[in-house]
């Protein structure tokens, strides 16, 4: 068992990769400028060090630029006024007045000819954008000189900056503020106001409530561990993927509360806000005015109370009930048709099994959304349902009967091979009725085969159905995958990616331990002797 967690963290990581190589090697990198109305204001060289600062933040490449050799030379030396000294003026300038990369080694100026040397030995590439246009001598349009070292990230280190961070634990020193002396850092067990229960609370942690209750399913939420899987920044402008899909879709929710402060000193001053004082996170800036009335500290940074729910659950929701439908419909009828083997019940289920996976996906999501459309007067599209839950009937229904239909096919085809089976036979010896032989020994033996896929089933459903979500609008992660290819958000696609692997391999996993669990003949242990 440990060879093979060992092993399928090894998948893991291969799969991040290939990901990463196709989405970062194989793609053009101008794609996720399509969308970006800032490059499109830009032009000339503030357009090229605004596509490199992109670059940088989408993974690509790092790049050190001449002005900031320039403030790390000097800010020693002159401190905060180190902009406005002669030896930083006239290295600035250096690089201004060139025309060319020829004419700025010629000019000799030594900072300069440091620079280049420091960063060619580390393998950096040089690249030079002149303010003066070199044909015609005028300034360029939104000119201004930049001289920058560019290194290319290769695909082992991005892979090794996405793991390193893929984990984070809140501590008492994660927050980086001077004025929290280590007297005030700390964790505290403490009522909640806000839940009526008790709550811990930190003191140089990132997160005020650490752990705390909520009236929301799971109910108990917790910051002590964030797993990180990256940043949007294309479609969702620089959030954390997993707050992207783990905040609730709907609109904010205003509810009376009491700010910090006025529960501190019990003024009882209630107000009207969708604010969510347990996510309140520590404030590096400045506290303005406002907040000091309001708060007892520096955690001012919140999120606001929203309603309905998140993309994961909006998936997880679709997936399981399809998924439940479509073992109490699929398993029954698989066992029908087996015992009714070639008779009209069986041919009608052999109908529907061929016709269910003979047709694309696509086609049939199609049908059904005609016929629930313009027979049954569902929502076509997951928005304009005037009731939320009935948006959640097409896409279900869309996502279990295919499963039925699989679901019968393998289970009758299970139950046929067991119905010839020597201990078959002998149970008719003794006399046992043919429903008692079909319900205690052949059905169960034909689950077995089964039993292994029931894992996947349920773990699948945490990231959605792609083609169903995106046909219906569904806000789940199956959708958000499809959004993210279409405005080529590399982080949501390497975050998806490597989230479907993982519950893939776990699924798999655990998919191992039900199968020995279920079946007998089947061990985990790896004695000489070979399964029990």
């Amino acid at each position: 068992m440990l060879k093979r967690i060992l092993f399928s963290v090894f998948s893991l990581l291969v799969v991040i990769m290939i990901v990463m190589l196709l989405v970062y090697t194989a793609i053009n990198r101008n794609v996720i400028f399509q969308t970006d109305d800032t490059w499109n204001k830009k032009s000339n060289n503030d357009r090229a060090i605004y596509e490199f600062n992109q670059y940088r933040k989408y993974g690509y490449l790092t790049f050190v630029d001449y002005t900031n050799f320039l403030q790390k030379k000097y800010k020693p030396i002159y401190g905060e006024e180190y902009s406005s000294s002669k030896e930083f003026i006239d290295d600035k300038k250096a690089i201004s007045e060139a025309k060319d990369y020829d004419e700025l080694i010629a000019n000799g100026n030594a900072s300069v000819q440091e620079f280049i040397k420091q960063y060619k030995d580390k393998g950096y590439e040089i690249k030079f954008y002149p303010k003066i246009a070199f044909k015609t001598g005028k300034l360029k349009p939104g000119g201004t000189a930049y001289l920058l070292a560019i290194e290319e990230k290769s695909v082992f280190l991005r892979l090794w900056d996405y793991i390193k961070g893929f984990f984070t634990v809140e501590t008492t020193s994660m927050v980086k503020d001077p004025e929290l002396k280590a007297s005030d850092r700390g964790l505290k067990l403490e009522k909640d106001p806000y839940s009526g229960l008790f709550a811990i609370t930190g003191s140089g942690t990132q997160h005020k409530y650490l752990l705390y209750f909520e009236n929301r399913f799971p109910f108990i939420r917790q910051n002590f561990i964030h797993i990180n899987l990256g940043t949007s920044y294309t479609t969702y402008r620089g959030q954390e993927i997993t707050t992207v899909i783990n905040t609730p879709t709907g609109l904010p929710v205003k509810s009376k509360q009491q700010y910090p402060l006025a529960i501190q000193n019990n003024t009882g001053e209630y107000v009207n806000t969708a604010i969510d004082f347990h996510s309140l996170t520590y404030n590096s800036a400045v506290v303005s005015d406002i907040e000091k009335t309001q708060y007892p500290d520096k955690y001012t940074v919140y999120s606001f109370k929203r309603s309905g729910l998140s993309m994961m659950e909006n998936s997880f929701v679709i997936g399981i009930i399809a998924t439940i439908l479509a073992y109490l419909i699929g398993l029954p009828l698989g066992i029908l048709n087996a015992r009714h083997k070639d008779k009209l019940t069986d041919k009608m289920g052999n109908a529907y099994i061929i016709f269910i996976m003979a047709v694309p996906s696509l086609a049939y999501i199609f049908l059904f959304a005609a016929i629930g459309t313009r027979v049954f007067g569902l929502p076509y599209k997951f928005a304009t349902a005037k009731k939320p839950i009935l948006g959640y009937i097409l896409p279900i229904i869309s996502l279990s009967l295919p499963s039925i239909g699989s679901l019968m096919k393998w289970m009758r085809r299970y139950m046929i091979d067991q119905m010839n089976s020597d201990y078959v036979k002998f149970a008719r010896a003794e006399g046992m009725s043919e429903k008692e032989i079909y319900r205690i020994h052949i059905s169960r033996n034909a689950m077995i085969y089964l039993v292994h896929g029931i894992p996947a089933s349920i773990l699948g459903c945490f990231v959605g159905a792609i083609i169903t979500e995106r046909v219906y609008s569904v806000p789940g992660v199956g959708n958000l995958l499809t959004v993210a290819i279409n405005t080529h958000d590399n982080g949501i696609i390497v975050a998806v990616a490597a989230f479907y692997t993982l519950l893939s391999i776990v699924s798999i996993i655990l998919g191992d331990l039900l199968l020995a669990r279920y079946d007998p003949r089947i061990s985990l242990n790896s004695d000489k002797g070979g399964g029990r």
